[in-house]
């Protein structure tokens, strides 16, 4: 007698899966991301150059800039051509690693 392995919980047979059905986005689309940082020179400079290694048809013209309650911190929302969750995963990283910004959604 073999041991058999039951079948996975969901029904379906495993098999290799494609990362971009993994996803809830489909790709490419556009994708808005809010980031936060210190109201300083260079935020904004900071911010854009980011989104355009990520996403060369980047278009700048479309950031949208919120100040804090107090005026000490800027809202950035910048809105790129996500292609696939590897792009948008290494630009959260690259957002959240920039001494200038303080919070990435």
């Amino acid at each position: 007698m073999t041991p058999t392995t039951p079948p996975p919980a969901n029904g379906l047979a495993e098999q290799a899966t494609d990362p971009r059905k993994d996803s809830l986005i489909e790709y490419p689309s556009r994708f808005p991301i809010k980031v936060m940082g210190a109201k300083v020179d260079g935020f904004v400079n900071a911010v854009t150059e980011l989104a355009r290694q990520f996403d060369p048809t980047f278009d700048a013209s479309t950031i949208e800039l919120r100040d804090s309650r107090a005026g000490n911190y800027l809202g950035v929302t910048i809105t790129i051509t996500a292609t696939s969750r590897e792009q948008l995963d290494n630009l959260y990283r690259a957002l959240s690693s920039h001494p200038l910004v303080k919070v990435v959604l």
